[in-house]
């Protein structure tokens, strides 16, 4: 399998595990060195990160991967995604659905355990759909 498609499904089980709060599986992709910064710029470990999504303060209902592209380097050791993504965050405080639109970039190392993802860096998009 290529990196790139290896990483891509990687991407899509990692989102597969934050909706449903899967705390190990999402350990097994996090690296213990992780750095998450949010699209807020609030910024993660990997212990804190875990935590936020086991007590659902990192809450997402869905995940739709619009855009995924994936680059590996350093002789197939390390990969860098760029992706965009739409998050329905479950119901505002209005009761109607709560999106974000999301472009991000990731950073995987293949360590001797297997892909760990090192970085996460997300920033929130402008739309026109009314609803994000």
């Amino acid at each position: 399998m290529s990196v790139p498609h290896e990483i891509a499904q990687l991407e899509r089980r990692r989102f597969d595990a934050q909706i449903a709060r899967d705390t190990d599986a999402l350990a097994n992709i996090l690296a213990n060195d992780l750095i998450y910064t949010h699209s807020n710029g609030h910024q993660d470990s990997k212990a804190s990160y875990l935590a936020s999504v086991a007590s659902g303060q990192s809450r997402y209902d869905h995940v739709d991967i619009e855009a995924l592209t994936v680059r590996p380097y350093a002789d197939d050791r390390t990969a860098v995604v760029n992706g965009q993504v739409r998050i329905n965050l479950g119901p505002g405080a209005d009761g109607q659905p709560s999106f974000i639109r999301i472009k991000y970039a990731v950073v995987y190392v293949q360590q001797p355990e297997g892909w760990r993802m090192v970085l996460w860096h997300a920033q929130k998009q402008a739309s026109a759909d009314p609803l994000t």
